[in-house]
């Protein structure tokens, strides 16, 4: 059975945060009650995107009852956007906040799964360095950082392979969003996504933040500024699964420190994806992760 016609639900949850009452846009795929399934929440990437390109990880409810969790970060396609916020109201620690907000609305604070794409990933280490929560059984880091120096890195060393248009406008950044976005696909094209054309949950997912009804607040922020977790990576506690593509942004010089410095954990390298196994090697990818929460077909 194909994702778009799983049965899901959705809503949206009060998330108050220094005075001031936002919504979070959540969608569940499964029952967290009657399953006895782990829960599964998903991290998107960005920062400043949203959930629709993960939808693939519902699979893992379709295949084998795992209840999973999506949701829209703050600031972002539809959560509360606050276009009027300054730079420095966008940090991990409020990210951070929200998804301990999601983790209680769901009462699945006990027991929960965590995966993070890309900046997802980021949030997601970070949560469990910063807060030691008590219910994380799993990890999985997927086509993930573990400094944004190396990512800056890869991305340079990525890009020399292309047109100097094109690295014309990923030099641009946020300061020019349409040529940057121009860039950004034909650079995906080749790194982030292969399959041709773009899936539509990924195209919308871009289009979130360089569309032209997008909002690039979250994306313009200087979230990662100097980001490193390297040196704090001996204090993620439970089981962790790295994945990455072979054609990924997530070179394997940008997810090896994951391997060197978390005590339990597996990484496979998928050979014939970029940043978004979950797409492009779809049945694999589901079944690795799969595999590594420990679910049986039932």
């Amino acid at each position: 059975m194909s994702s778009a016609s799983t049965p899901f639900t959705d809503g949206k949850i009060t998330f108050q945060h220094q005075g001031e009452t936002f919504e979070t846009y959540y969608k569940l795929f499964g029952d967290i009650k009657t399953s006895t399934r782990t829960p599964l929440i998903v991290l998107h990437g960005g920062p400043g995107l949203c959930h629709d390109y993960l939808v693939p990880f519902s699979d893992l409810n379709t295949n084998l009852g795992t209840p999973v969790i999506f949701y829209d970060q703050l600031g972002n396609a539809r959560s509360t956007h606050l276009k009027d916020k300054p730079p420095t109201f966008w940090t991990v620690d409020l990210f951070i906040d929200e998804l301990v907000n999601v983790i209680n609305h769901f009462s699945v604070q006990d027991a929960f799964d965590l995966a993070g794409h890309s900046w997802g990933g980021i949030l997601a280490s970070e949560f469990e360095v910063r807060r030691q929560p008590k219910g994380l059984k799993h990890l999985i880091l997927s086509d993930s950082l573990a400094s944004f120096a190396l990512w800056n890195q890869s991305n340079f060393q990525l890009m020399q392979s292309f047109s100097k248009d094109v690295q014309e406008g990923l030099g641009s950044g946020m300061k020019d969003p349409p040529k940057f976005f121009a860039a950004l696909r034909e650079f995906h094209a080749v790194h982030g996504c292969t399959i041709k054309p773009f899936p539509p949950e990924y195209l919308y997912t871009l289009e979130q933040v360089f569309g032209p009804d997008g909002d690039p607040t979250v994306a313009s922020a200087p979230i990662l500024e100097d980001w490193s977790i390297i040196d704090r990576l001996h204090l993620i506690r439970v089981p962790t699964f790295v994945i990455n593509g072979r054609k990924d942004i997530s070179q394997d010089f940008v997810v090896k420190p994951f391997f060197d410095g978390i005590q339990k954990v597996k990484w496979v390298t998928l050979e014939n994806s970029s940043h978004c196994p979950f797409f492009e090697e779809r049945d694999r990818y589901i079944q690795l992760v799969g595999d590594f929460l420990g679910a049986k077909a039932e």
